[in-house]
């Protein structure tokens, strides 16, 4: 065998195992879901609640901004023991719609007044650290532009705070608008993975796990001691997380308190925050991973966390399978068909099982019965794939130290079907990393087509070229979909800094 055909053929083989590794270790999480005892449960009578401020961190945020504002007025925790704050950092019309929903409501009684800066710096990080400051309450809560608290969500939070190591208090999200297309099904299922198993599996057996960012509660004194809030990455939630873990502060995740939020409706938002989200996790890799491998910790905290912080390399290793995959079957032809299948079949079954264990477990805890969640499987692992040259661009960018800023989600506000067509002026079009995903997914057909039709066809890798095929036609096709200019589309001063 040629050197160059054992060399893609190591690449392929090396990538796909440590694929499945981080399948495996989902296979885990999964298990220890299901062997961890039930839901942590706490109460505290009206008199013995203490004083929570509320904090509303938001950019340009028009789509959504009163709405959570109202929202959060609308919590029921006692008046003389609640501060709101609305952190805006707006430069377009947001402000005069910030501004009438405070002072409506400041009218009405409500304890909430609005902060603002000259400068945007540090971002969100720097706007939950100047709140910070002037913040009255002994616990923080916060929720992101996009979320719905519901009334009763602090009452049920802050008794969990029953013993004084406790710092944080982590609640699951929900999706106001799941059903809304196709690509809000499957987020919707990806994230209901996170926090149905992951973050359960984690909290039950007593693992490090982080600050979604939003629709939790901080123990003041547990920010303080962590260090406060930082923006030298640019996921400041799961930078907090871990510092704070590090001082030994426990966090505890109550699934059964959850806050709606809406999920992105296009793929131009939701590619801005898994970037955003998968580079965030490498930079606090390589700021806290020595530290945390430093610590003395038990070796299996130690193990999980650094498993956590470096999950978002999966994707590099899925877009070298998806290269090479075609190239290494080509390549091992000549082999016995027995050795190949052994070579690959244990691979392919265990990072199979594992995606339909965690995925399936999330929904059926939800109520979804196993039909449909098995009949979801397809479009999210589609989905998932499809994203993984955008978060391999994004942890790349991370390990080469590129700096980037904070570029936030935009929210569009849509919520039912009927919203679809709600145009939404922040969100930014281009059409790369649409044409990269079509490529790939070209390079996929062509090969797969030649390789089948070649004397001797492999037929054991089809179906998951097939998949891969799906998952990056299907990304790249609404990429470029969405990249297309719309008629009647008013572009607005704040546009090109949102």
């Amino acid at each position: 065998m040629p050197l160059h055909e054992a060399a893609i053929i190591a690449v392929y083989y090396i990538a796909l195992t440590a694929l499945v590794f981080f399948g495996a270790h989902r296979l885990a999480l999964t298990f220890a879901y299901w062997r961890r005892g039930e839901e942590p449960n706490a109460t505290l009578p009206d008199d013995r609640l203490p004083r929570v401020t509320v904090q509303l961190p938001m950019y340009n945020e028009r789509y959504v901004a009163e709405r959570l504002i109202r929202a959060a007025a609308a919590l029921d925790y006692p008046r003389d023991r609640l501060e709101i704050q609305v952190l805006d950092d707006s430069t377009d019309d947001s402000i005069h719609i910030v501004d009438t929903v405070v002072d409506e409501l400041q009218a009405q009684g409500v304890p909430i007044h609005c902060i603002r800066r000259d400068k945007r710096t540090g971002y969100k990080a720097g706007a939950l650290e100047l709140g910070l400051e002037q913040a009255r309450g002994e616990f923080i809560a916060i929720f992101d532009a996009d979320f719905v608290p519901p009334p009763d969500f602090l009452k049920r939070a802050v008794p969990h705070f029953d013993a004084p190591e406790v710092g944080m208090v982590q609640a699951r999200w929900e999706h106001l608008n799941r059903d809304t297309n196709l690509l809000t099904r499957a987020q919707a299922v990806l994230l209901d993975g996170h926090f149905v198993v992951e973050q359960s599996a984690r909290a039950r057996a007593g693992r490090f796990f982080n600050f979604n960012g939003t629709a939790g509660l901080w123990r003041r004194t547990a920010i303080d001691d962590a260090g406060g809030w930082e923006h030298d990455t640019i996921t400041e939630d799961l930078d907090l997380s871990y510092r704070a873990q590090l001082r030994g502060w426990r966090f505890v995740y109550v699934a059964a308190i959850t806050a709606p939020a809406e999920v992105p409706a296009n793929i131009s938002a939701f590619k801005s925050q898994q970037h955003r989200w998968a580079k965030g996790s490498i930079e606090t890799l390589k700021k806290l991973g020595p530290v945390l491998l430093r610590s003395k910790l038990p070796a299996a905290v130690k193990t999980e966390a650094f498993v956590h912080l470096t999950a978002n390399m999966s994707y590099l290793l899925m877009v070298l399978v998806a290269i090479t995959m075609p190239l290494a079957t080509l390549f091992r032809q000549d082999l016995d068909a027995p050795l190949g299948l052994m070579l690959d079949l244990p691979l392919f079954v265990i990072g199979t099982l594992s995606v339909t264990a965690f995925y399936v477990t999330a929904q059926r805890r939800r109520g979804t019965s196993y039909l449909t969640a098995l009949c979801m499987l397809p479009l999210v692992i589609a989905v998932d794939i499809g994203l993984s040259v955008h978060k391999s661009r994004a942890v790349i960018e991370a390990l080469a130290g590129h700096q980037t800023g904070f570029v936030r989600t935009p929210k569009s506000a849509i919520v039912h079907r009927s919203d679809r067509k709600k145009k939404n002026s922040y969100i930014k079009r281009g059409f790369r990393g649409g044409i990269i995903e079509l490529s790939l997914a070209a390079w996929l057909l062509a090969s797969t087509v030649l390789l089948f039709a070649s004397p001797f066809p492999s037929w054991q890798p089809l179906p998951f070229l097939f998949l891969f095929f799906i998952g990056y036609a299907y990304v790249g096709t609404i990429s470029l979909l969405h990249a297309l200019p719309q008629r009647h589309r008013a572009v607005l001063p704040a546009e090109t800094n949102a």
